[in-house]
C-alpha cells in the first residue's frame, strides 16, 4: 500500500478532532482577550480565515501536490499564531497551537514536513521572545510540541504497519480464495466431464449392438440375393450397388461408435503399442461434422513405426487441435495436418490459417479455464489437458503464432517414453509384438 493512502487514511481521522480542538483553544483565547473588542474581531477573522484554508488544504483540494498544500497550510498556521500571539500578547492558548500543528506532521505523505514543523517552532519562539514572552513558557511548549511531534510519528508508523500487514493478510485471502475457487471449477468440470464420458460410452454401447443384427442380416441378405440366378432388375441393383454401399455404411457407423467408446474411456490403461497414424484417422472420423464440414483438411502421414503410449489419449490430443484450429477458423479456412519421424521421435504438425494469437494469449495458452470465447461456449480446459498428455507420456508440444498469419502446433513423441524402458514386457526396450484384434466389420 503507498504511504501517502496511509497518511490520508490516517489525516482523515484527525480533521474533525483538530477542528474541535482550533474551536476549543480560539474560545480561550477570546475569554483572554475579552473586553479587547477590538483584538478580538481581529483575532476572530483571522481565525475564520486560517481554519477555512485548513480545511480546504486538508480535504484533499490539492491532492496532487500534497506537499505543495502542506507547505501552504503550515505557512498560513505560523503566521496565524504569531498574529495572535502579538493581538493577545502571548497568552496561553496562543501556544497551545504548536503543539495542535505538531500532531498533524506526517512525513511519510510529506518528506519536507518535518522541516518546516522545526522552522514553525523556531520562528514563533524567536517572535515571541523577541516581543517580551517569558522564555520558560516559550521553552515549555517548544518541548510540548516536539513531544506530540514524537507521539504522532509512533502513531503513524504504527498504523502504517498495521496498515501493511493488513493488505499483505488481504492479498493472501485473496489468493486463497482465487485458489479454492479455481480447484472448485476444475472440480465441477472434472464432473461434468466424466458424466459425459460415461453418457458417451453408455450410448455407444446401445448403438453397437442393434447395429451388430442390422449388420448380420444385410450381409446375409446380400449373400443370398448374390446365391440367385436371374434376378430381376430391381433386385440386381441392390445387389451390385444399394448394399454393397448399405454395408460400407454399417462399417463406418460401427467404426464410429468403436472410436467413440475409446474416446469416451476414463482409465487411461496401461502402455500399449499404438499406430500414430490410425489414431489420426479415428480423430479425423469423430471430428467429421465439426471440423471437415467447413473447413478443408489438407492431410499427409509419413512412415511411422508403431509407438508405446496411451493411444485413446493421443486421439483426444488430435480432436482437441483439430476442434481448436476450426474454432479460429469461424469463416472456413485450410487445415494442414502431417506426421513425420525425426530420430527417434514421432512429429505431428496441425497448422491453420485461422487469426492467430497476441503473445499475451499465447502465454495463457495452456493455464486451465482459459478461453477467449465468450461465456457458454468454452470451458478453457482443451489445450489444458492436451499439454497434460503430451507431458504424461514425455512428449512436448510448441505453438507458432502471431495475429493474422494462424497457428502451427508441433507435437513430438519418443518412440517409447524414457519411464517405460524398463516396464515388464519390453525387451531390451523394443516392443513386444502387437496382439491381433478382430475385425469389426
Amino acid at each position: 500500500m503507498a504511504p501517502e493512502v496511509d497518511a490520508d487514511w490516517v489525516n482523515s481521522r484527525l480533521k474533525r478532532f483538530t477542528l474541535l480542538a482550533c474551536l476549543l483553544i480560539h474560545g480561550l483565547l477570546i475569554v483572554s482577550l475579552w473586553g479587547r473588542w477590538h483584538e478580538v474581531l481581529v483575532v476572530t477573522v483571522a481565525f475564520a480565515g486560517v481554519t477555512g484554508a485548513n480545511v480546504v488544504l486538508a480535504r484533499g483540494f490539492f491532492s496532487r501536490h500534497t506537499q505543495a498544500a502542506e507547505a501552504t497550510r503550515f505557512t498560513l498556521n505560523m503566521v496565524g499564531t504569531v498574529v495572535y500571539g502579538v493581538l493577545s500578547d502571548w497568552a496561553l492558548p496562543v501556544w497551545l497551537y504548536l503543539p495542535l500543528n505538531a500532531l498533524w506532521v506526517d512525513r511519510f505523505a510529506d518528506s519536507g514536513a518535518r522541516r518546516r514543523l522545526g522552522l514553525m517552532l523556531v520562528l514563533v519562539a524567536g517572535t515571541a521572545l523577541a516581543d517580551g514572552a517569558a522564555p520558560e513558557v516559550a521553552a515549555s511548549f517548544v518541548l510540548l510540541s516536539v513531544l506530540t511531534y514524537a507521539l504522532s510519528e509512533g502513531r503513524v508508523f504504527l498504523t502504517h504497519s498495521t496498515l501493511r500487514e493488513l493488505a499483505r493478510q488481504h492479498d493472501e485471502l485473496a489468493q486463497a480464495h482465487e485458489q479454492l475457487e479455481m480447484a472448485h471449477r476444475r472440480a465441477r468440470e472434472q464432473e461434468r466431464l466424466s458424466s459425459l464420458g460415461m453418457l458417451a460410452a453408455g450410448v455407444a454401447h446401445e448403438i453397437n449392438n442393434p447395429m451388430s443384427y442390422v449388420k448380420s442380416n444385410v450381409n446375409a441378405l446380400l449373400m443370398d440375393l448374390r446365391a440367385c440366378k436371374n434376378l430381376p432388375p430391381e433386385l440386381q441393383e441392390y445387389v451390385d450397388d444399394v448394399l454393397p454401399a448399405t454395408a460400407d455404411g454399417i462399417r463406418r457407423v460401427v467404426a464410429i461408435v468403436a472410436d467413440l467408446r475409446r474416446f469416451a474411456r476414463g482409465d487411461p490403461g496401461a502402455l500399449e503399442e499404438y499406430d500414430l497414424n490410425e489414431e489420426i484417422a479415428v480423430a479425423l472420423r469423430i471430428t467429421r461434422t465439426q471440423v471437415q464440414s467447413r473447413c478443408e483438411v489438407e492431410v499427409t502421414l509419413g512412415d511411422l513405426p508403431r509407438l508405446l503410449g496411451r493411444p485413446g489419449q493421443l486421439a483426444q490430443v488430435v480432436v482437441n487441435l483439430l476442434m481448436n484450429a476450426a474454432q479460429a477458423m469461424p469463416s472456413g479456412g485450410r487445415i494442414f495436418l502431417s506426421t513425420r519421424m525425426e530420430a527417434d521421435e514421432a512429429v505431428l504438425c496441425i497448422q491453420d490459417s485461422g487469426h492467430g494469437m497476441t503473445p499475451e494469449v499465447r502465454a495463457k495458452l495452456f493455464q486451465p479455464f482459459f478461453t477467449t470465447k465468450p461465456a457458454g461456449e468454452g470451458t478453457g480446459m482443451g489445450l489444458a489437458v492436451v499439454h497434460g498428455i503430451i507431458t504424461s507420456h514425455q512428449g512436448r508440444i510448441d505453438v507458432e503464432t502471431s495475429p493474422q498469419t494462424g497457428t502451427r502446433f508441433t507435437v513430438r513423441l519418443p518412440r517409447i517414453p524414457p519411464l517405460a524402458m524398463h516396464l515388464p514386457g519390453l525387451s531390451g526396450g523394443v516392443p513386444t509384438p502387437p496382439k491381433s484384434h478382430p475385425d469389426a466389420v
